[in-house]
């Protein structure tokens, strides 16, 4: 098998070559759009507008997605050092802190998302004043979504939400770090606890026994009784939805590390193995797993993207030795197959990563760049060429 890490004749490595690629896309998105703009969840037309949601300004810090764009801004200057990039990072981690502040658009579980992205790196990187006390800050909104009873973090609506109240979904074990983050910075374990407590739940009714999972669960808020799987965005609440899966791979591996005793490792190797076989022969994913691969849907890039963050986040904690290097070879051979057919390049795109996916069923930011979809990719070329991994926050 052919990966991204041969050297060409020139003495670069492929991955050094695509990431100098994503890094001048990242540039030229950012010179158009301006350091006070938040893009849209995706690209219209292959390229990122001002964000427009909720009757908001356009442009303005809301949703669920902002963070990844300015995670990539951070991301793009820890790797090169730009200073247009540190510069827009610092002003819109200062939105970040005013967002919390002000408590806009936060009755969701994607506060690790928004703040893990912003302040936290932020802090991390270059100490912002803020940066850390608005971190902590979310993730005591995070810990306020806790249901004791049920044992789970609710993931949407206010907590009087009668439709949402007890729902899970899959995604929600990405948000986990702040908690843990939260938890050394504060010493209290409660931050820890809803972590652990909402993981059992989560691998013991999400994850299917052949490894694949479902997109969202209900329980009883009170009691925690299991009352069924359904799905948001997959194709049917028994499918499995390609993105959702490659959260999973991602989140089992990113929260092992904070508690190794629960063998988490294992649900993200059990995740990794079927998602990587449902993959078609170009190795792009279709948007749900379940799909035939010659069915004519679109493909989600992103869900490969995240899921080679994933497969790269297991191999480093797995010990040297063959499996080690299957799941490395396994992130090297998808980003190989996100470079070749899916990274973006100007004029005729202003997104790091094609062909991705949103919302298939509502025919959102279908065959579009997706925010996420071009952090991760940013992030698993920055891992691979030695630049970053998220054990630094």
């Amino acid at each position: 098998m052919v990966t991204l890490t041969i050297i060409n004749k020139t003495g670069i490595t492929m991955t050094a070559r695509a990431l100098q690629l994503a890094l001048r896309q990242l540039e030229l998105t950012l010179a158009a759009l301006g350091p006070d703009i938040f893009p849209g969840d995706t690209s219209t037309r292959q390229h990122y507008l001002p964000r427009t949601l909720n009757g908001a300004p356009p442009g303005a810090n809301v949703g669920w997605t902002s963070g990844f764009w300015t995670g990539q801004l951070w991301l793009g200057h820890a790797i090169g050092g730009q200073a247009p990039m540190k510069a827009a990072a610092e002003q819109q981690t200062s939105s970040f802190i005013a967002r919390l502040e002000q408590g806009v658009d936060l009755e969701h579980h994607d506060l690790g998302f928004l703040y893990m992205l912003s302040c936290a790196t932020a802090h991390h990187l270059h100490g912002q004043p803020g940066a850390h006390a608005a971190t902590l800050g979310a993730a005591r909104r995070l810990l306020g979504r806790f249901l004791p009873g049920a044992g789970v973090i609710q993931s949407w609506g206010t907590m009087d939400d009668v439709e949402q109240r007890g729902r899970v979904i899959i995604d929600g074990i990405m948000n986990l770090p702040l908690l843990h983050w939260a938890a050394r910075a504060s010493g209290e374990t409660a931050f820890s606890d809803a972590a652990r407590s909402h993981l059992q739940r989560t691998r013991a009714h999400l994850v299917r026994p052949g490894g694949s999972t479902y997109h969202t669960f209900h329980f009883d808020a009170e009691n925690g009784a299991p009352l069924r799987p359904s799905t948001h965005q997959g194709l049917a609440d028994d499918s499995c939805w390609a993105r959702g899966q490659a959260w999973g791979i991602y989140g089992f591996a990113l929260n092992h590390r904070h508690l190794p005793d629960m063998q988490l490792l294992d649900d993200a190797t059990r995740l990794a193995d079927y998602f990587l076989a449902q993959l078609p022969p170009d190795r792009i994913a279709l948007w749900d797993l379940s799909l035939p691969h010659d069915s004519g849907e679109p493909r989600d890039s992103s869900a490969c993207a995240i899921a080679a963050c994933g497969l790269l986040e297991i191999a480093e904690q797995l010990p040297p030795g063959a499996q080690r290097q299957h799941y490395r070879s396994a992130a090297l051979d998808l980003l190989e197959a996100l470079t070749q057919h899916c990274a973006g390049q100007y004029p005729s795109c202003g997104g790091l990563l094609r062909h991705g996916v949103y919302h298939r069923a509502a025919d959102l930011g279908v065959d579009e760049a997706t925010l996420w979809g071009d952090y991760y990719y940013l992030e698993a070329l920055a891992r691979v060429e030695g630049h970053w991994t998220p054990a630094q926050l």
